[in-house]
């Protein structure tokens, strides 16, 4: 499912924050990306949602080859993703099943088949009191809850997950982590990153570690 060869990222002022990366998880495989802040999680997930390009080196995801793929191609790549982001990026003028349903309107999804994986979404993690609310009218927890929600809506074939319980209370992280193994189990692919190697160690699952734009030790 992820590929990477020899993937090196620098930044202006030739400031190298990947260096020679390789990495693979496969086809629903549940790992966990590991390190402090600043190791270079965050760069590795907008790599593989090709957000970035890389400085150096090959990334694949999902059979794409992301150095070739075209403009194009980018729209198919990205519905085959769900992404959740480490500050949820809801958009606050629409109420928690439209911010879900969002997605799927974009990419011209039938009526039916949107309400249906809205609602099925919205069971799964729990937001039957919340679908009419506004991000701002409910809790981070709740905001989290709904961003993956969004991400899963779609029945992706990969997760890709930035601190999703950063701010969140050990019993509500838990809770984000348990929703994302759910979706493993169906057959999703998901890749995690975070700081919280407490939690990770609870999860027991598979654990890739960065230190400095290095993979470190698995």
């Amino acid at each position: 499912m992820i590929q990477m060869y020899g993937v090196s990222m620098r930044y202006k002022h030739d400031i190298e924050v990947l260096h020679n990366i390789n990495m693979s998880v496969e086809k629903a495989e549940f790992a966990f990306l590991v390190g402090s802040s600043g190791a270079g999680k965050t760069t590795v997930l907008r790599l593989l949602y090709r957000e970035l390009v890389p400085t150096e080196g090959q990334i694949v995801v999902a059979g794409y080859n992301l150095s070739k793929i075209r403009s194009a191609q980018l729209p198919h790549l990205r519905r085959k993703l769900g992404i959740v982001f480490q500050d949820f990026k809801l958009l606050p003028n629409k109420t928690v099943e439209r911010n879900i349903a969002f997605s799927m309107r974009a990419t011209g999804a039938k009526r039916s088949q949107i309400k249906k994986n809205v609602d099925r979404a919205i069971e799964w993690t729990n937001l039957q009191h919340r679908r009419k609310a506004l991000p701002e009218d409910i809790s981070g927890g709740e905001q989290q809850r709904t961003s993956i929600a969004r991400a899963i809506v779609n029945d992706p074939l990969l997760i890709l997950a930035d601190e999703p319980t950063g701010n969140l209370d050990p019993v509500l992280s838990l809770e984000i982590m348990r929703l994302f193994e759910r979706a493993n189990t169906r057959g999703t692919t998901v890749l995690v990153a975070t700081h919280d190697v407490d939690l990770v160690r609870r999860m027991g699952k598979r654990i890739i570690r960065i230190d400095r734009g290095r993979i470190v030790e698995e």
